[in-house]
């Protein structure tokens, strides 16, 4: 039961840990506040899967814009 709680927070403070890798400070804040709210929101089905695309969306442009400012290799 543990890991089953461990992984399902895991999985849900993932587009968090994904804005990590970013540079700006508003992403990591807004996609651990997405992150927060998807935890919240888990105890119903469903739930939590809009805040959870919201965070997702911001941390993959968040990385993606990272990376491009950064030019090639």
């Amino acid at each position: 039961m543990a890991a089953l709680t461990a992984g399902m927070s895991l999985l849900l403070f993932l587009p968090f840990l994904l804005s990590l890798a970013g540079q700006a400070g508003m992403p990591k804040m807004l996609c651990l506040v997405t992150s927060v709210l998807a935890m919240l929101l888990s105890v119903e089905p469903y739930g939590a899967v809009l805040p959870w695309c919201i965070g997702m969306a911001i941390a993959v442009i968040s990385v993606r814009e990272r990376f491009c400012l950064r030019g090639p290799i």
